[in-house]
């Protein structure tokens, strides 16, 4: 089943995919829906066909966005380093969020890198749930890009600076239920910037799977239906290159994932500025995840 906060007739509203149409849900989008309905319920309450609609972001308003770094096994292997005992975790707040096919407007003199990701949706509460449990509460999965301001992310030693830029964050365009994906058998995750191929890596190969990450994260703090947690991202980083390699305005950002779909994000320039604070250099070892 494939789900989606859809624009139609001016408004939105959360819709399943019925063949190639689209059917309307009762609730103005996802995040509404999965806080008041099972997923398992979600087909029988289809409604009236949509002809014109348009898939934006489907979740526009989750309570949490927890983020894991630093999870594929290939690319921790190349970067030289030993597979966590633990994930590695950073929040992001719902305003990060935009569309499949929104412009990702920020400001200039900053190093804007892609990570292209798998999302996981919640779709029941956890709290200090174990795995098994963790894995019956997936809503679904779709796809995301952790756009990372890499010279802001590298002024402390935590991340969270360079990962919270508002809209920054697609994701979308659809929520796939876990009968159709099966992220532990494994889906490819794929970047591509003006059409060349970035990024290729297959969540097979993740040290800490989707409900890995769900157990582990409601150790602590309570998930929810409609919160999402992204999993990490393969090799093939911009910063990862050799000299680095940043996006330039104009740029486009493709994040597949078979299965799920495409986002396509223009890097646009905003007339925002930049406040120059005044900062010294680490020297830590790696900020990228």
């Amino acid at each position: 089943m494939k789900l989606a906060t859809v624009a139609h007739g001016g408004r939105t509203t959360a819709a399943v995919l019925d063949g190639d149409r689209w059917r309307a849900l009762p609730a103005d989008d996802l995040s509404a829906l999965l806080t008041t309905t099972e997923t398992d319920r979600i087909a029988n309450l289809a409604g009236a066909e949509l002809p014109d609609a348009t898939p934006v972001l489907p979740l526009p308003s989750p309570r949490k966005v927890v983020c894991c770094g630093l999870n594929y096994g290939d690319h921790i292997t190349e970067m030289g380093r030993e597979l966590p005992a633990h994930p590695t975790l950073f929040a992001k707040y719902a305003d990060t969020l935009t569309g499949p096919e929104d412009d990702l407007l920020i400001p200039p003199g900053v190093d804007v890198d892609w990570e292209a990701e798998l999302a996981v949706v919640v779709g029941a509460e956890l709290y200090r749930a174990d795995r098994g449990t963790a894995e019956r509460a997936i809503a679904g999965y779709t796809v995301a890009n952790d756009i990372s301001v890499r010279d802001w992310q590298k002024r402390t030693l935590q991340w969270f600076q360079g990962k919270a830029w508002d809209r920054t964050t697609p994701l979308g365009p659809v929520v796939v239920t876990p009968d159709e994906l099966d992220p532990v058998a494994g889906v490819e995750v794929i970047c591509r910037v003006n059409g060349v191929e970035r990024q290729r890596g297959n969540t097979s190969t993740l040290v800490f799977d989707a409900a890995d990450l769900l157990a582990y994260i409601s150790t602590f703090t309570v998930l929810r239906p409609g919160d999402l947690v992204l999993t990490g991202t393969p090799g093939g980083v911009g910063s990862g290159m050799n000299p680095p390699v940043f996006l330039a305005f104009g740029d486009l950002v493709e994040t597949e994932i078979p299965g799920i779909g495409t986002l396509r994000n223009r890097f646009r320039r905003t007339d925002l500025r930049l406040t120059d604070f005044r900062h010294t250099d680490l020297r830590h070892t790696d900020s990228r995840s």
